[in-house]
């Protein structure tokens, strides 16, 4: 596949939404591979149908596995220059992914991070108050001096690609990723973005329940490095 660009979306029962976000994706990259995440109403077969690529997971293993599954087809798979992170639930505005892509490629930095910082006003409270607790924890234990953290659009050059290991399935690879970025020296940087916190996302609970499992993982990411 030519091109500079790519997008790794991961896919688990999305089909409420998957051709609108993918049709919106399509003109800022020039492939989007899609994670099929062990999905069971047929978002494969939509990803497919709107000329994605599609790697399948037979169960579901969760955002990080999907995640590293996707990031490793496109670093052995590909020759993109920039991978960009993105979530298939309508939560991402494309323009965002493009602005990201401009300053990866401007600046060179290894790794772009999109943060909400200056968009709490429109975050469920719950979630914002567990996503601070969350970023405060991020800060103490990797040295980054993120405004952001479990913010699940990102953008990758080849050398991040090379250099990150994920190995957890669930939630908890969020602050996994950013170790990594701490222990290879990475270079970052961050970039304002809007979350979309639609009907969608709510009815399935991306509000809460994920704020929850943010808590979950951040504990039981303690427990595993004291045993």
């Amino acid at each position: 596949m030519t091109g500079t660009r790519c997008a790794v979306v991961r896919v688990y029962n999305e089909a409420t939404v998957l051709a609108s976000v993918l049709r919106s994706l399509q003109p800022v990259v020039d492939e989007i591979i899609c994670v099929d995440d062990g999905s069971s109403d047929g978002s494969a077969e939509i990803a497919l149908a709107a000329g994605c690529t599609v790697v399948r997971h037979a169960i579901n293993l969760g955002g990080g596995a999907a995640l590293a599954t996707g990031l490793h087809y496109a670093l052995t798979r590909t020759e993109h220059e920039h991978v960009v992170n993105f979530d298939a639930d309508g939560q991402h505005l494309p323009a965002d992914a493009a602005q990201m892509l401009e300053v990866a490629k401007r600046t060179g930095v290894d790794v772009v991070l999109g943060t909400r910082n200056r968009h709490e006003a429109t975050m469920p409270r719950s979630r914002r108050l567990l996503l601070r607790a969350a970023l405060a924890y991020t800060r103490r234990t990797t040295g980054l001096r993120l405004t952001d953290t479990h913010n699940g659009l990102r953008v990758f050059n080849r050398h991040a690609l090379r250099s990150i290991r994920l190995t957890q399935g669930g939630m908890a690879y969020a602050s996994e990723l950013e170790s990594s970025i701490s222990r290879a020296k990475l270079t970052w940087t961050e970039v304002p973005v809007s979350i979309v916190y639609n009907e969608y996302c709510l009815a399935k609970g991306q509000s809460n329940l994920n704020a929850v499992n943010i808590v979950y993982d951040l504990m039981l990411s303690r427990l595993q490095r004291a045993t």
